[in-house]
């Protein structure tokens, strides 16, 4: 695993990803340090002087009327933790933990939050250590930032709280810290505070949600390209001269993958044999144009994080009066760093993070709602062409896939509920001081529920699809393209065995399921097509 080094100009979505999921380590070079320790210079001589100002030498939001007294501005700062420490229920998914903690370091390490270099090593050295903080469900209204979820992983650089070792047991904070060799940090002025206010949980959750829909449209294009098969139907529709006429990227790119996965096959160009048609149903003509929709969705919510990723969340900030090139300014010529001044803001306002995971929401839901309707639609034999009923072995003493579908069917229904927009919502806070908030956190938290959804919707069509193209094989011998004879060996292999007398179906619909989400399905294919791009081709 490559080590993640930490710049003051940000970080991309893989190094989150490697970091998050892969345990990365991180390294904080000296250019940064340097960077971080010219900001700090401005918050030293503003905590020096006479006036008042937020974060630095007063209290917090609705109590930032008080000006506090040098003598109790450490207190201050601990003190923010620790209140703001009050999540509650389930514990968060440690990758969304160390995306949390990680994203926190990379605003930290702008060298526009004002804390010192001390602060920057002890957080890249807890990510190092494996040491997650325990981080819980409720907590963050998403304005104001994470802010229960950050002060959660603060209060573990307090040497305070619980946190989960490298070895996936709990156990005081204290403890692990001190098997580490790593001392509980002491906190100065805007240090607390600057370890709270941000869009991390939000974004990371947003960057790991794009990087498994990208997995997960891929991966729909492909099962509706092999239900269109399995049904006979026509492969007209995924010319590319009638998505020229409608020129969305996303939909070129699905109707693109649809047709590379249908090549060869000898069951299209059927529909108009024993029953005929003169278009196929809407779930299948239409799909490049309900995934490629998600896909255009998907490829605007990258757009948002990757700016999220450039930004400097912090309230307040850190400002350079330099203007020319401020941040190379600072680093090289650090007797001008001193030049510069701290301002309040509303940049850690959740709302742009948070409309694209509600974005993101709706069309998973949409999504798996055209494909359970495929499914459906090959396990009714009076719209399967020919298809044994559910695709059972002896339909009447089997059952096939019938209650594989109700299960689709109850997962497309709670998607459809995770689709009501979180962001729509506010509840005032803080004294109506924070009167207006985003509720990006739970829009990203339903989002992962959702995604996951989707996973388990598209691995069932999967089951439907294969064992209906290994029916129709064995009943009339002809047989599907090269492309879905790979998925079909590649999923047998994988746990899910083809067509026979019923039998406990849950293991292979999970063992599906898993074949999607890894990316399993799209390698089987690109192993006959060669990758599958991104564009119409």
């Amino acid at each position: 695993m490559h080590t993640v080094v930490v710049n003051p100009a940000g970080t991309t979505p893989a190094d989150v990803l490697a970091v998050a999921r892969h345990d990365a380590p991180v390294r904080i070079p000296d250019r940064t340090l340097t960077a971080v320790a010219a900001s700090r210079r401005i918050i030293d001589e503003l905590a020096a002087g006479p006036d008042p100002v937020y974060g630095v030498s007063t209290g917090f939001g609705a109590l930032a009327v008080r000006h506090i007294a040098p003598e109790l501005r450490v207190r201050l700062q601990h003190h923010i933790v620790r209140s703001h420490a009050a999540g509650i229920g389930p514990r968060v998914e440690r990758e969304v933990v160390r995306a949390l903690m990680f994203l926190r370091l990379k605003t930290l390490c702008s060298g526009r939050t004002g804390v010192r270099p001390v602060v920057v090593r002890a957080l890249a050295d807890l990510l190092n250590a494996g040491i997650t903080p325990v981080v819980h469900e409720y907590g963050s209204l998403g304005c104001s930032g994470d802010l229960a979820p950050l002060a959660h992983c603060a209060l573990t650089l307090l040497g305070e709280g619980e946190a989960e070792g490298a070895d996936g047991r709990v156990r005081p904070a204290a403890d692990l810290l001190a098997e580490h060799g790593l001392a509980p940090l002491e906190l100065h002025e805007k240090e607390g505070l600057a370890l709270l206010n941000g869009t991390d949980g939000m974004l990371g959750m947003l960057l790991m949600a794009c990087a498994d829909l990208e997995i997960l449209h891929t991966a729909a294009d492909i099962t509706a390209a092999l239900t269109l098969e399995a049904l006979m139907g026509t492969d007209r529709v995924l010319d590319p001269a009638l998505h020229a006429l409608r020129p969305h990227p996303g939909q070129a790119a699905s109707a693109g993958i649809m047709r590379r996965v249908v090549a060869g096959s000898e069951l299209l160009g059927h529909h108009q044999d024993d029953e005929p048609r003169v278009q196929d149903a809407y779930s299948v003509r239409c799909a490049p144009q309900v995934s490629g929709a998600g896909r255009d969705t998907l490829a605007h919510a990258r757009l948002v994080a990757e700016r999220e990723l450039a930004a400097a969340v912090d309230n307040p900030v850190v400002l350079f009066d330099v203007l020319d090139e401020p941040d190379a300014a600072r680093v090289d010529n650090p007797d001008r760093a001193g030049m510069g001044r701290v301002e309040s803001n509303g940049n850690f306002h959740g709302a742009p993070v948070g409309y694209v995971l509600d974005f993101l929401a709706i069309s998973v839901a949409d999504l798996a709602s055209i494909a359970e309707r495929r499914t459906d639609r090959l396990l009714d034999r009076r719209r399967s062409h020919g298809l044994p009923a559910f695709l059972a072995d002896d339909p009447g003493v089997d059952s096939g896939l019938m209650i594989a579908q109700y299960t689709q069917a109850g997962l497309v229904s709670e998607l459809k509920r995770l689709a009501v927009p979180a962001s729509v919502d506010s509840i005032p806070s803080s004294a109506m001081q924070e009167d207006h908030v985003s509720m990006g956190w739970s829009a990203a938290r339903k989002l992962r529920t959702a995604v996951d959804g989707l996973a388990r919707v598209i691995g069932i069509e999967l089951c439907a699809a294969t064992r209906a193209l290994e029916l129709r094989e064995a009943a009339e011998g002809r047989r599907p393209g090269p492309a879905a004879r790979a998925v079909v060996e590649a999923l047998r292999a994988a746990g899910a065995p083809g067509p026979g007398p019923d039998r406990h179906l849950a293991p292979e619909l999970e063992a599906a399921t898993g074949f999607v989400r890894s990316g399993a399905l799209t390698r089987a294919v690109e192993g006959v097509t060669g990758p599958l791009a991104s564009t119409g081709e």
